[in-house]
């Protein structure tokens, strides 16, 4: 076992991990050794390939498909340098004053989030494309929802130099995608901050984090040699994400002090629907997420965004099989695709959990209001599609393969309530969050207003875990806000904390 000395360890190094990176950074100019423990590799520019299998294996957990308990729904991360910052699209919203209020955690207000918030839409270049920058597949959309009197809005991204190759969920092939990958740590590492990729850790003993360094991985070379270690730091903070936070702490044995481990996940689950127009549209070139609809979030709990997947990403995601399924997916280039996301709520019974093995678990039960939303969700964008001039409409809860637009008219009798199926509909969620809820009291959270795990002083958490609720918008910009407040924290203690005895 190799032995490391640190004095800020942070695991993991997405949204959450690398903000906090470099926010703490400037501490190293006064001699903090300051160290990112990062799973996953740092490609370099040239192994970003767009090849979908080839990229789903090396930038996601489980190449993208990690599994509920009941194996219902899967669930992306990401797992690389700059983790799900990588293979998200970049969307940057800023979570709503209605929303924190529905939080109601003590100490986090909405004029200190979207403050921090609007910080870091400065600091990675976020902007809204302009129009000759949008492909048919979110005019369409836009127009359609115009039409029919729906709120539609354009989604604003953190993009720099983008081509417009459509593959931001395979790590953009242009470096255009401003994430913390591309901003936030090469700014870490330039004030001594030491990113050590290809480092799983394992669990936590009081100050030490117990992890392996993996030799044969692709991408650069980690800074440190491949082996076993025990690093020995006066802070931690555990950025692992939504479902590798709360997982950590629960193999480190906080379970028992810390009833609310793990609990109250929710994740936005997610279908996708596609519409069949009668010839070529522009859907693969331009950015493929560019409006999103929030109309009927308050109203049926769902949100409906453009977005445009790879074939084997759209294959999978269309119920049944055989000539009917050859035959949509013989007209890509005449699909026309929505995203639909339900606001689901926070259950004490949806949580992370470990295995027999000490494995990872997320067990998910989807409540009748969930179900009710997904399938509202999709007679909406049926009703789009048809808005927009589709000729057919696939939705994996009508009672047939396709909805032809002679029966648009009847689109609440094709596509029933009860006709969503658990395990036979492709569920998926790409916003997992919760599992380490901010609170007042470890009876019901895990950690204070600041990202402070309760009663373990120089232990902190800085990702969507900390969300109470779901975040009821994309959470990318909301994860690096509350990782800013964690940052402050982590300066304004650092002289008690480095002053502890080991």
């Amino acid at each position: 076992m190799l032995e490391r000395d640190a004095d800020i360890v942070i695991i993991g190094s997405g949204a959450g991990g690398g903000t906090v990176a470099k926010e703490v950074a400037p501490l190293c100019a006064d001699g903090a050794r300051i160290v990112v423990l990062e799973a996953g590799p740092k490609l370099r520019d040239d192994e970003f390939t767009g090849r979908e299998v080839e990229m789903a294996r090396q930038l996601y957990t489980d190449e993208g498909g990690f599994l509920t308990q009941d194996r219902a729904m899967t669930i992306a991360f990401g797992r690389a340098y700059g983790g799900s910052t990588v293979v998200y699209t970049g969307t940057s919203l800023t979570i709503t004053a209605d929303t924190l209020a529905r939080w109601n955690v003590p100490g986090v207000a909405f004029d200190d989030v979207h403050r921090r918030s609007l910080k870091y839409l400065a600091e990675n270049n976020v902007h809204l494309l302009d129009e000759p920058d949008l492909n048919d597949n979110n005019r369409l959309f836009a127009d359609a929802c115009g039409r029919l009197g729906y709120r539609v809005e354009q989604f604003p991204l953190n993009l720099k130099g983008c081509r417009g190759s459509g593959m931001c969920n395979l790590g953009c092939p242009n470096a255009a995608k401003m994430g913390t990958h591309r901003v936030q740590l090469p700014a870490a590492e330039r004030q001594g901050v030491t990113v050590v990729t290809n480092c799983l850790v394992h669990r936590l003993e009081d100050r030490t984090v117990v992890a392996t360094v993996r030799g044969d991985a692709p991408g650069e070379p980690s800074p440190w040699e491949s082996g076993e270690y025990r690093i020995h730091a006066k802070v931690i903070v555990v950025a692992g994400g939504a479902i590798g936070s709360p997982a950590l702490l629960l193999r480190s044995g906080l379970g028992a002090a810390l009833p609310a481990l793990g609990r109250y996940f929710t994740c936005h689950p997610a279908l996708i629907l596609v519409g069949q127009h009668p010839k070529p549209i522009t859907n693969y070139d331009g950015h493929p997420k560019s409006y999103y609809c929030d109309e009927f979030a308050d109203s049926e709990g769902f949100l409906l965004e453009t977005c445009m997947y790879f074939p084997f990403t759209t294959a999978k995601s269309l119920a049944g099989f055989g000539a009917d399924h050859a035959r949509m997916m013989a007209t890509m280039d005449r699909l026309q695709m929505i995203l639909v996301l339900a606001i689901d709520p926070p259950e004490a019974g949806n949580r992370v959990m470990l295995g027999r093995h000490d494995e990872t678990v997320v067990r998910y039960a989807f409540s009748d209001g969930v179900r009710r939303s997904l399938v509202q969700a999709m007679r909406a964008s049926a009703r789009i599609f048809f808005a927009a001039g589709a000729e057919r409409v696939h939705a994996p809860a009508a009672t047939r393969f396709f909805i032809e637009a002679a029966d648009a008219a009847r689109i609440d009798e094709c596509i029933p309530l009860d006709g969503l199926r658990l395990g036979k509909t492709t569920i998926a969620s790409a916003h997992p969050m919760g599992g380490c809820r901010m609170g007042t009291s470890e009876a019901d959270s895990v950690t204070d207003a600041w990202g402070r795990v309760h009663d373990m002083p120089g232990l902190f958490v800085a990702d969507a875990s900390l969300f109470p609720r779901c975040a009821e918008i994309n959470p990318y910009v909301t994860i690096m806000a509350l990782a800013d407040r964690v940052a402050e924290a982590v300066r304004r203690e650092w002289p008690a904390l480095k002053a502890r005895r080991s």
